[in-house]
Formats: C-alpha cells, structure tokens, sequence
C-alpha cells in the first residue's frame, strides 16, 4: 500500500455511517456515497462494519457467499477501496486497462499478482476515479 492515511483505529467505538461522512470530508462525501449505492443497488448486498486491526481501523466490508467483493476504508479527507482480484479477474481487468485512467492503469500494471490475488488499494478523494472502482467491481461478479 506504501501510504498511511488516518484512518478510524479506534476499536472500542464502532462509527455510524454519518461519523465516517463526517470523517472523509465534504470532498470525499460523493464518492463515498456513489460507490455505497452503486454496490447495494447492484450486488444487494448488506456491508459488514468491521475493524482490521490497528494499521487498518475500521473498514465497510461487502461480501456475497462468502467471498469479499470489496471493503471500504474511511481515512481523513477520502477513502481507499481494496479490491483483490484473482487471476481471472486479473486477466480481464489487464484486457481493459485502457479504458481506465492513468492512475489505476498504472495501479494494475504496478501491483505484482500474488497466490491470493492482485491487491488493488484504490484511494479516492473525489468521485474521478469511481467510474473506473465499478469497472473493476463488475469484473469480480
């Protein structure tokens, strides 16, 4: 992932969704609500809250027959999006690669395909790359 964002580690208290709206900031606030709709609308799937951990804080997680389809990570002034893809999802996510921007072409090209999959930690800030998050999405189901 290489940054860190300050992100919501505090485990005794899990946020409500207006404490994180909150938190990402006006800029990110869009985003943030077009990548919730667009994954409930979609997938119908109801988010988990979860904590990662200390590093990670709390994350929105959305996961169908038990597989993660993404999570959400809240951090002060955006949000990053981590989508693993597997081989497969890979393979199709490379074939389209040209029609993303330069950011997450990049992004592909740069994050090694591990046993478990490629790790696409995906920061937003404002809602230019969400069209590119829903292409990839798409691809996972």
């Amino acid at each position: 992932m290489g940054q860190d964002f300050c992100r919501m580690t505090d485990k005794a208290r899990e946020p409500t969704e207006e404490e994180i709206v909150s938190f990402i900031g006006e800029q990110a606030k869009e985003a943030w609500l077009e990548i919730r709709q667009f994954l409930e609308d979609r997938y119908d799937l109801v988010p988990e809250t979860i904590f990662y951990g200390a590093k990670y804080g709390w994350t929105i997680r959305y996961r169908k027959g038990g597989k993660t389809l993404c999570s959400l990570f809240p951090e002060k002034g955006g949000f990053t999006v981590l989508i693993v893809l597997g081989k497969k999802e890979s393979e199709k996510a490379l074939s389209i690669r040209d029609e993303l921007s330069s950011k997450i072409h990049k992004l592909l090209g740069n994050t090694e395909q591990l046993h478990d999959g490629r790790w696409l930690w995906i920061r937003l800030l404002t809602t230019s790359d969400t069209d590119d998050v829903k292409k990839l999405l798409q691809i996972k189901r």
